[in-house]
């Protein structure tokens, strides 16, 4: 198993900074108070689809090939790895192909959509999303 480096984390930081929004930290002090203790957020939501996420997709898509990066991504998700990944895709220009669960929230399928994402929908279960993806 590859376990990644401080500089293969340097090197994503690089990959992805020109797509990813620099998200603030802030501070609940209503929610500090009740936990006790001062608590930090990271504002992903921030972020263009609106999670985390985003960071790894980009990566990931960013860190494919020309050859590899030709032939598009595909993923299975009902919601926010869709979105992302179809957002870097989308950022790439390359295909993205997302199979969903028939019962995904309309706004997630909306969303993956509006970045370019192919969307084939499915059963809601691991084994009919799996079959499906294998399909795709």
């Amino acid at each position: 198993m590859y376990i990644p480096s401080y500089e293969d984390m340097l090197c994503a930081h690089d990959r992805i900074a020109p797509y990813i929004r620099r998200t603030p930290v802030r501070v609940s002090d209503y929610l500090s108070e009740l936990a006790g203790c001062r608590l930090f957020f990271k504002c992903e939501n921030f972020q263009e689809p609106g999670a985390f996420k985003v960071r790894g997709a980009t990566n990931a898509v960013f860190g494919l090939d020309d050859a590899q990066a030709a032939k598009g991504v595909a993923t299975h998700s009902s919601g926010n790895h869709a979105s992302c990944l179809s957002y870097a895709a989308m950022l790439r220009g390359i295909p993205c192909n997302v199979v969903m669960p028939r019962t995904a929230p309309q706004a997630k399928k909306d969303t993956v959509r509006r970045y370019g994402g192919v969307i084939t929908e499915c059963e809601p279960s691991t084994t009919s999303r799996e079959a499906t993806f294998a399909e795709v």
